[in-house]
């Protein structure tokens, strides 16, 4: 499993908190690519109930991560 900005970009609009199942019926339905269908397939499914896309991929980067100054814009 990989993930890149691009991949996990698709799940942004996810609907969170969702299962595993819920993601890749999202993903299919968003038309995402298999890339991501693939890597949300070899999630460990233990019922567990993902909060956001950073419980799938901890390294996701957030808005804080990038620098530059929102205000100038």
């Amino acid at each position: 499993m990989y993930w890149t900005l691009e991949l996990a970009s698709k799940l942004e609009d996810a609907p969170w908190p969702a299962t595993k199942d819920e993601l890749i019926d999202y993903a299919i339905r968003s038309g995402a690519p298999l890339e991501v269908i693939e890597n949300l397939q070899e999630l460990e499914d233990e019922g567990e109930i993902y909060e956001t896309i950073e419980d799938i991929w901890p390294d996701y980067p957030t808005k804080e991560d990038f620098f530059f100054n929102e205000d100038e814009y």
